[in-house]
């Protein structure tokens, strides 16, 4: 692909030499089931959790430079990567129980988390079950913000998405595929920012195995009309727990105009925009994406969590909500404020 644009580095590219067994996966079972993850550094605990159909490889040659200030874990959630694959519940919230429990065997008792795409959603649900073990929260073009999502997520948790995704495996179709990124790419298109990734996705899924748990964890997050969980109303939680949204502005599975609803809903959180950068702006521009981090983190304290706080912020409800409102109301509302905040961004 050298004839396509340079508008972004190269994902091959390492901000510095990977020290020898850095990246080496390790593993724990954890109720019956092993869990693969790369663990490094030394330093305040930071948890990198991936996309859907994705694995802690995304991250490793940021993993690196991290680990030089951080003691960095990134695992391969349940049904992705080298971790098991069993017929087993892929919600949200058993995500985040499962990173919990990782945590927990590992003696750390709370930890900074960076989710992308499904991995932000992942990582806002924990902050909410757990929010005494959560010090602050950055989210890279996170799910759960809105229910708009790239089509072919929708067409995929259709009845039949396993029948389509084995096509993928057929003789010649790698090939194909292969073509159709790269022209994606060269007509310089929103989804061929993400031509790498789009390969990777497809070779993530060699066996029945390995679809089936992609299926089930799409179907707990999207059906036809889109993404089905929110947390926009309860984004009002994170108050007071430092929040950074990283986001490319041509990200095409998830839009940036649900960065700017979150942000909004988001009390005092931080947003920056990659300009050029799709639906993983950690490859695009790592070492802007590293700085980030390392300044975000070191230049915030941790969350000050209390049952008091806590408690007060619950019954006060969100802002703008009467008392007792009902929560379909409140999604709604909160909706609302998504799509009035993309319009003022699109303006």
């Amino acid at each position: 692909m050298d004839d396509v644009p340079s508008r972004r580095p190269a994902r091959a590219v390492r901000l510095r030499p990977v020290g020898d067994g850095e990246l080496e996966l390790q593993y724990r079972v954890v109720h019956g089931y092993r869990r693969a993850f790369r663990m490094a550094g030394e330093g305040p605990a930071l948890v990198l959790i991936h996309g859907i159909g994705d694995s802690s490889d995304t991250w490793a040659e940021l993993i690196p430079d991290l680990a030089r200030t951080h003691t960095v874990i990134a695992p391969d959630l349940l049904g992705h990567g080298a971790s098991d694959k069993p017929r087993a519940d892929y919600s949200v919230a058993a995500y985040a129980n499962g990173v919990r429990d990782l945590l927990t065997t590992l003696g750390i008792e709370s930890a900074t988390l960076v989710g992308h795409s499904l991995g932000g959603g992942v990582a806002m649900q924990f902050a909410y079950q757990f929010p005494e073990r959560t010090e602050r929260l950055i989210l890279v073009s996170a799910g759960g913000v809105g229910r708009e999502v790239n089509p072919v997520l929708r067409l995929v948790s259709l009845p039949g998405a396993h029948l389509m995704l084995s096509t993928l495996r057929l003789p010649g179709m790698r090939l194909q595929v292969g073509l159709a990124v790269r022209l994606m790419r060269l007509l310089d298109t929103d989804l061929g920012q993400d031509a790498p990734e789009l390969l990777t996705l497809v070779d993530a899924l060699p066996d029945e195995t390995s679809r089936n748990a992609f299926i089930r964890t799409l179907r707990a997050v999207v059906d036809w009309r889109g993404q089905v969980v929110t947390m926009l109303d309860r984004c009002y939680l994170t108050e007071g727990m430092p929040t950074m949204l990283l986001w490319g502005d041509r990200d095409s599975v998830v839009p940036v105009r649900h960065a700017y609803g979150a942000h909004e809903a988001m009390p005092g959180s931080r947003l920056e925009i990659f300009e050029g950068a799709g639906h993983f702006p950690f490859h695009s521009d790592p070492a802007r994406f590293v700085a980030l981090v390392e300044e975000f983190t070191c230049g915030t304290d941790p969350a000050d969590w209390s049952r008091e706080h806590w408690r007060e912020l619950l019954r006060a409800g969100r802002p703008g909500t009467a008392a007792g409102q009902p929560d379909t109301a409140r999604t709604r509302a909160a909706e609302r404020d998504l799509r009035e905040a993309s319009e003022r961004s699109a303006t």
